[in-house]
C-alpha cells in the first residue's frame, strides 16, 4: 500500500485530514501512531475546523519535517531547506487544487461554522473531496521525501 493509499484509508476510517496524512508516515520515522494522531488532532478542518490551511497539507508538512529530522538552530540553511521542501509539497498540491485553503476547496465560509465535526456518513463522503485531498497531499509528501533520500 502506498502512503497515499494508507492516508486515504485512515481518513475513511474516521481520522481527520491532518491525522490521516501524517499517520501514513509517522511510524516509518519511529513515532508512535497514537502519538502522531494526538499531535495532529487539532489540525483537522483547516486547523481547528476554522477552514484555513487544509489539514491534508499540514499533515504533509509534519511528515516532511519528520522525515528531514531535526536541524541545528544555528544553521539557517537547514531551516531554509525544510521550508523549501514544504513549498514543493504545496506547489504539487496547489497545481491540482488551485489552493491550500480548506474553505475554498469545500465551498464554505472561513470560520463560518462551529467546531463540531460532522458525522461521517455516506452523505458526508459524497459531498466532501477530503479523501482525495488526503491522497494527493500524502502522495506529494511521499515524492518529496523520496527525493531527500
Amino acid at each position: 500500500m502506498t502512503k497515499a493509499e494508507k492516508a486515504k484509508s485512515l481518513f475513511l476510517q474516521g481520522y481527520n485530514c491532518a491525522q490521516a496524512t501524517f499517520g501514513a508516515f509517522a511510524e516509518d520515522y519511529g513515532l508512535d501512531f497514537n502519538v502522531a494522531m494526538t499531535l495532529s488532532a487539532g489540525l483537522g478542518g483547516g486547523i481547528g475546523r476554522l477552514r484555513e490551511t487544509c489539514g491534508a497539507v499540514t499533515g504533509a508538512t509534519l511528515a516532511v519535517s519528520l522525515a528531514m529530522g531535526s536541524f541545528d538552530l544555528n544553521n539557517p540553511d537547514a531551516k531554509t531547506k525544510v521550508y523549501e521542501e514544504i513549498r514543493k509539497v504545496v506547489e504539487i498540491f496547489e497545481s491540482e487544487t488551485g489552493t491550500i485553503v480548506c474553505a475554498d476547496m469545500l465551498g464554505v465560509n472561513r470560520r463560518g461554522d462551529d467546531a463540531n465535526a460532522e458525522p461521517r456518513t455516506s452523505e458526508y463522503y459524497k459531498k466532501r473531496p477530503c479523501a482525495d485531498l488526503v491522497y494527493l497531499a500524502a502522495d506529494a509528501a511521499d515524492k518529496i521525501i523520496s527525493n531527500l533520500q
